[in-house]
């Protein structure tokens, strides 16, 4: 069928494959602060990047915002129609006082940049596919599902980015979700829930939001944490479970979502992981990644903590420190077989030349 494709343009091979906009972050009239979540801590990420001079404005992918077109490959119109109504995005997003606002506003100032961050997540599927590995700066928007929001999720991009994987490129036919958010993923385990292509782990507090019980049936590894959990357990048990989901399955595809509300002192987390334990984490599941050659999508989700921004920017720059991530390995496209064919042919033809 006929389908818009600017989300999935090829983005410059100069640029990293980090997905990012600046109309990512709600910044409304202070309303944002009255959500614990730190509205503006994926531009955050970015300058802390910026500082550290791994990138530059003009090396990130820039995100595009989804379209209803878009949208609608796994919402519901009925869905969309909701979120026209002020009070139904107010409940989703727990912000009440977004209740009260004329929609027009609701749509610019708060579902706007919801909407980019899930293009974004779209976009950088492509891209993990093609190079090897994407970040999408934002996203993350687990508690969603195709007819029903919550949690400050009102898109479903998980989902989505599956989906327009499995519709629109080839070769990729079964994706693992590895879900470390310190809350259950129920919103792309009940899109999913008897879709046999899609390995869902889930490590998360038991105790806490949503407590979805019809949704945790979609769970392959189900691994579910007490209050208070440290480092050392916790990482154990991510190293066990991603080796073990990964020998049980090779997807095409891995969406990693992770979540920094794992944080030691979040308020909605119940977790007590360190800083460095988050880095360290991150690493497990790209190290995971990498050595089996799976190309992996990565994005933000929870963390309700000021100092969470610098933490995401810390594990990225340890991702690239330690040959995790990289510009160079993922522009020359080493990942996909018609590219380095296409190197291969290309050095034949200078080589053709200086024999001459």
């Amino acid at each position: 069928r006929p389908h818009r494709t600017e989300l999935y343009e090829a983005p410059p091979a100069a640029c990293w494959p980090i997905v990012y906009s600046p109309d990512y972050n709600i910044t409304f009239v202070g309303l944002e602060k009255l959500h614990p979540f730190d509205a503006g801590k994926w531009g955050k990420v970015i300058n802390f990047l910026k500082e550290e001079k791994l990138i530059a404005d003009d090396l990130i992918v820039q995100a595009r915002e989804a379209t209803d077109e878009d949208l609608l490959v796994v919402h519901t119109r009925r869905y969309l129609n909701k979120l026209k109504w002020s009070f139904v995005v107010a409940t989703i997003t727990e912000i009440p006082p977004v209740a009260f606002l004329p929609n027009f506003l609701v749509q610019r100032k708060v579902l706007r940049p919801l909407r980019t961050q899930t293009g974004g997540t779209i976009m950088a599927g492509k891209l993990a596919v093609d190079r090897g590995w994407a970040i999408n700066v934002g996203g993350g928007f687990h508690h969603c599902s195709s007819d029903k929001g919550g949690g400050f999720c009102a898109y479903a991009d998980i989902t989505l980015a599956i989906k327009f994987l499995f519709e629109r490129v080839e070769g990729v036919s079964k994706a693992t979700i590895i879900d470390l958010d310190a809350h259950q993923g129920n919103g792309h385990e009940r899109d999913f829930m008897d879709d046999h292509r899609v390995y869902i782990m889930d490590v998360y507090n038991r105790y806490i939001y949503p407590g979805d019980g019809f949704a945790k049936r979609a769970i392959k590894r189900k691994v579910e944490l007490e209050w208070g959990t440290e480092d050392t357990e916790y990482l154990q048990k991510v190293h066990t479970h991603v080796e073990g989901a990964l020998n049980e399955l090779k997807p095409d595809i891995i969406v990693y979502n992770a979540g920094t509300d794992i944080l030691d002192g979040d308020p909605l987390g119940g977790l007590a992981i360190s800083p460095q334990g988050i880095v360290k984490r991150d690493e497990v599941v790209f190290k995971a990644a990498r050595s089996r050659k799976i190309p992996i999508l990565m994005v933000t989700s929870g963390g309700y903590q000021k100092r969470t921004a610098r933490i995401i920017a810390d594990s990225i720059l340890n991702l690239h420190n330690l040959g995790l991530i990289d510009k160079e390995l993922a522009t020359s496209g080493a990942e996909n077989p018609k590219v380095e064919q296409m190197i291969k042919d290309s050095a034949k033809g200078l080589t053709k030349l200086s024999l001459q």
